[in-house]
């Protein structure tokens, strides 16, 4: 999680959105895990969200890049497998709502089949009702909340807005 916050970190603040961080790691026994990709809010071009971006760039690996994160696996996993065993490790709730009317982060998690959803803090009703964690759970995706780091993960979600 804390590579997580760097990532919301990189986040550049605006009033009408939350600074996110993201990191896909795989795990394969008696391996050590592997970062997959990382992802923040508004990294790719689109007022993009963490989770998507995180996915987006695991979509472009080559299969000569897996391989070289994972040697000792033959064949070569798929993207799609990797996902399949994949922990996400997120700031904020996945989103399932988006007012600029792309597709949810939680909607993309549950089509990439991804195994675990390790979240830092809900999503506040700040801007829409989030319900994330209970549709990413009724997918049938494992979800952690962490706790221990709300304090830090909302306050990375909340950099650049003004109190009211």
């Amino acid at each position: 999680m804390l590579q997580a916050l760097k990532e919301a970190g990189k986040c550049e603040p605006v009033q009408t959105a939350f600074c996110v961080g993201c990191v896909l790691v795989v795990r394969f026994p008696d391996q050590d895990p592997v970062v997959l990709s990382t992802g923040y809010s508004r990294e790719l071009p689109g007022n993009t969200h963490a989770e998507a971006n995180a996915l987006a760039k695991v979509r472009h690996l080559s299969t000569s890049h897996i391989a070289s994160l994972f040697p000792s696996l033959f064949p070569t996993p798929t993207v799609d497998a990797l996902l399949a065993r994949a922990d996400v490790y997120t700031t904020l709730e996945p989103c399932t709502v988006r007012t600029s009317g792309l597709p949810p982060c939680a909607d993309a998690l549950i089509q990439a089949k991804v195994k675990r959803c390790i979240i830092g803090v809900g999503e506040p009703d700040d801007f829409v009702k989030c319900e994330g964690a209970r549709k990413l759970q009724e997918a049938g995706i494992e979800i952690v909340w962490l706790h221990g780091m709300q304090t830090e993960c909302l306050a990375a979600a909340r950099r650049g807005h003004i109190s009211t």
